[in-house]
């Protein structure tokens, strides 16, 4: 028996378990998803000059200028994009949140690091299949990939795979220019320490990230009837 009229609660679990799977990555410390090192490389290089800043408000700010470049790439703006900034700062707030929860958790042994990268990538994949199972508003990185594979009629995880690698390569370059200090870059260290929150763990996630979303996918429809319970508002959202 399927949980039926789940569409709400995948939204709502898509929110939680991104940004739970984040968080424990970056607790990892072996390099964080290629979707939110972005954010982490902006907030190590701005942190220490604006005490106040935060992961999650780099999360907001990053995916309002990924909005407005969406924008022109599908030459058109709906107003539900603008409901997906306000998820995109839902978002920030509760990773915000988790990240606090952890606090100053750390793990010495690689090995474990390891398996928390690896259980951080499951859980952020749960929340992601979870948001495109929804008709309700999601992050600007899953509305970004969502409107441009409808866009150009493109299969929707090889659309997702490709943005992935382009973020890994935006986040490497932000890695090595922000922060002023390539020249303590050690090839050595790749594999047990994150270099601004890109490492081998952030290469291992894009390459494994796409199918875990496609199989964590086909988990829900096995559980969730992912049909609204208020369909009013699901034609609403859906309307152009």
């Amino acid at each position: 028996m399927k949980i039926k009229k789940s569409s709400e609660l995948l939204w709502l679990l898509g929110i939680v378990f991104v940004a739970l799977g984040v968080a424990i990555c970056s607790k990892a410390d072996l390099g964080v998803s290629m979707i939110a090192a972005p954010a982490f490389v902006v907030f190590e290089a701005i942190a220490p000059i604006w005490s106040g800043f935060s992961v999650g408000m780099t999360e907001y700010i990053i995916q309002g200028l990924m909005l407005i470049l969406l924008c022109l790439i599908v030459r058109r703006f709906n107003w539900r994009y603008l409901l997906a900034f306000a998820v995109a700062v839902l978002y920030g707030y509760t990773l915000n949140l988790f990240l606090r929860l952890l606090g100053d958790f750390t793990v010495s042994e690689v090995w474990l690091r390891w398996v928390m990268l690896i259980v951080g990538d499951v859980i952020t994949a749960f929340g992601v299949a979870c948001f495109f199972r929804t008709y309700l508003p999601l992050t600007v990185y899953e509305l970004f990939v969502a409107e441009l594979a409808a866009r150009f009629h493109l299969n929707i995880n090889k659309t997702k795979w490709g943005f992935d690698i382009s973020l890994l390569a935006i986040s490497i370059t932000l890695a090595l220019t922000l922060c002023g200090d390539v020249s303590t870059f050690d090839w050595s260290t790749i594999g047990y320490t994150a270099f601004h929150s890109i490492g081998l763990g952030t290469l291992v996630t894009t390459a494994i990230n796409s199918p875990l979303i496609a199989l964590m996918g086909r988990l829900l429809d096995r559980v969730f009837d992912a049909t609204p319970r208020f369909p009013s508002v699901e034609r609403v959202l859906r309307r152009n």
